[in-house]
């Protein structure tokens, strides 16, 4: 399906960047018992998103470095700043970063971008500097080191704290949905085939929506289920929901001729 652009609403360019890639037993991915073989190899991609047009450059999360790739014994494929150099961006081009959340995947690398505004949502930040940080099975997705650097920014007036829906230009918008972290947002953007929901970690798998059957990392299952129906409503169809680490992604959605950058169009 596809919809037409409201004429007021400007149109955005919106791209998938694949830096890294884990793969998973398929049990592992949902909460509820799955259909198939629980233990069939099922892929998990590290993305983040650009989005440009209409006088805007807005870059979705900041993934995370080659380091805490070693780390946490992840397939690094690039940095993205790499890849966004392929699209002849700098870093000092980037002026805003939208956060989606402060697990360790979306939100490292935020020093590489010095002039960025950070986007969080203002109950990301204080979920992930209170009470539940003292529990390891939460702040396991953190890594502190990431969240210092966000404090600095925060201390140097570089950081927007977002409450629920904030409009950051003309078609494109931020709207916390929580479930998976306490202030979880995904970005909605109007695109040339109508609005695009960068659902990031609201919905890791595309099944992960279509059967209702969560990604086992929960902060507030309530949350999640809601969340589930209020990105349906933000995107036009079930096809313009983009997941945060589906590989299927990269199967529906073209690549650029750049090789080795691993960025597909997403609109």
């Amino acid at each position: 399906m596809t919809a037409t652009p409201q004429a007021h609403v400007p149109a955005h360019e919106v791209y998938a960047i694949k830096y890294a890639s884990v793969g998973r037993a398929r049990q592992s991915n949902f909460l509820e018992p799955v259909d198939g073989d629980p233990q069939a190899v099922m892929p998990l991609d590290f993305f983040v998103w650009l989005v440009r047009g209409a006088g805007q450059l807005l870059l979705v999360d900041t993934g995370f470095s080659q380091v805490s790739a070693i780390a946490r014994q992840r397939a690094f494929l690039q940095e993205p700043l790499a890849a966004l150099a392929a699209l002849g961006i700098g870093a000092h081009d980037v002026r805003d970063v939208a956060i989606t959340h402060l697990h360790y995947d979306h939100a490292g690398n935020v020093h590489q971008f010095p002039d960025a505004r950070i986007w969080l949502q203002e109950r990301e930040l204080a979920y992930a500097t209170g009470r539940c940080m003292c529990d390891p099975a939460q702040n396991h997705f953190f890594a502190l080191d990431d969240i210092g650097v966000v404090l600095r920014r925060l201390y140097q007036g570089q950081v927007r704290l977002v409450d629920g829906m904030q409009a950051f230009a003309p078609g494109i918008e931020f709207h916390r949905v929580g479930g998976h972290t306490a202030g979880l947002q995904v970005v909605r953007v109007m695109t040339a085939r109508g609005w695009v929901v960068l659902a990031s970690d609201a919905a890791h798998y595309y099944e992960n929506l279509e059967k209702e059957n969560p990604f086992p990392a929960i902060h507030d299952m309530a949350e999640m289920l809601a969340g589930y129906a209020l990105i349906r409503a933000l995107a036009d169809s079930a096809q313009h929901i983009i997941p945060g680490h589906d590989p299927e992604v990269c199967a529906r959605f073209a690549a650029l001729d750049l090789p080795g950058a691993h960025i597909h169009r997403i609109a």
